[in-house]
């Protein structure tokens, strides 16, 4: 059995709960939230500056979510927030609350004997928990998801399928990770010897993931080394991120999709990571810093408040004052050309004059 509630609430009451000022029909109900193009009666849709809300005029959803001071003809319902997207998040959790299923041990599952499982816990068909484990109340851990021997996973959390937690790892409270994430897997540790082969380095620490973190589908969070691997409360990590041994991820800070960071680097509270970045060891990004998709960060490299881009990474008007240049090579290119040419002709020029005054000269 799944819970896929739907709840029903009326305009004043979601406007209550985000703050906000209804304009109409305070108490028409609705049940559902969609976009512009396919809302019916009954759904909540958003529109956040004027482009949008021009083209809500007249759309069949029951109540809009409008800048304030907007007007929206033809709803029977608006309300004025300060930030309309987040409030439409806000509105949509409310009405659609995450599914939550039966609290169960599918007879394919295999739950070790020591292992604790909390009050309302799923465990679905052919999850593993390992021997030692614990798993907090209503925590969900869907098809084929493992948690292994002295692992930790807190209260309401999603293990969706494929998920694998290794050994002693600690997940915690209301934590989403979705589809094929690793978490301690061993990190990319070695060290070369005298012949050139490479022996491979203890990789006997641990993860720490905090309270309301998400990660994408088929991220890596490698163990610490000899110490721990953390990310912080309310970070998101899109899909085919690779954290390496040792990274410590401070809290909300937000990571697209198949960025690379490298063991022992830092990135503190509040920054974020565009996509297809790649990290070096030992780097610092600073609380404040944005850096933009594809830049590349040296190897112990500081990366400051503000945005970045660019590889290697350096700020964004010095990266779009070279990139202007580089775009102007080909024009500068013939330009040198044909001033060689000149340079060329002129010299020939010179160099003839000059051996007639010399044959003046002997005369």
């Amino acid at each position: 059995m799944m819970n896929d509630e739907t709840r029903l609430k009326t305009a004043a009451e979601l406007a209550e709960l985000v703050g906000g000022r209804v304009v109409g029909d305070g108490g028409v109900v609705l049940k559902g939230v969609a976009a512009v193009a396919s809302a019916r009666a009954g759904d909540v849709v958003f529109a956040e500056d004027a482009k949008t809300v021009e083209s809500a005029r007249g759309c069949e959803a029951s109540c809009v979510i409008v800048p304030e001071g907007a007007r929206i003809e033809g709803a029977r319902c608006s309300i004025e927030v300060a930030r309309p997207k987040l409030a439409f998040a806000l509105v949509a959790r409310e009405l659609r609350p995450a599914k939550r299923r039966e609290a169960t041990v599918h007879p394919t599952a295999s739950v070790a004997a020591g292992a604790t499982l909390g009050e309302g816990v799923h465990v679905g068909a052919c999850a593993v928990v390992g021997e030692g484990a614990r798993v907090g109340e209503w925590t969900q851990l869907l098809a084929g998801a493992v948690v292994g021997e002295g692992a930790v996973v807190g209260r309401e959390c999603v293990l969706h399928p494929g998920v694998v937690l290794y050994e002693n790892v600690t997940i915690g409270d209301r934590v989403i990770l979705h589809a094929g994430v690793v978490v301690g897997a061993d990190g990319f540790g070695y060290v070369r010897d005298a012949e050139g082969v490479y022996h491979k380095f203890p990789q006997v620490g641990t993860v720490v993931i905090e309270d309301d973190v998400e990660i994408g589908a088929h991220s890596c969070v490698d163990r610490g080394a000899l110490g721990e691997t953390r990310v912080g409360r309310g970070t998101k990590l899109d899909n085919l991120v690779q954290v390496g041994h040792n990274v410590r991820i401070g809290e909300r800070v937000v990571i697209a999709a198949q960025t690379g960071i490298s063991g022992s680097t830092v990135i503190e509270s509040d920054a974020v990571i565009g996509g297809q970045v790649g990290m070096g060891d030992h780097a610092r990004v600073q609380s404040g810093a944005v850096i933009g998709s594809q830049a590349g960060v040296l190897p112990g490299k500081i990366v400051r408040p503000g945005v970045w881009w660019g590889t290697p990474v350096q700020p964004l008007e010095e990266y779009k004052r070279l990139n202007a240049m580089w775009g102007r090579l080909p024009r500068m290119r013939e330009e040198i050309k044909e001033l060689r040419a000149q340079l060329k002709a002129l010299e020939a020029r010179l160099g003839g004059r000059g051996g007639d005054e010399g044959e003046k000269v002997k005369r």
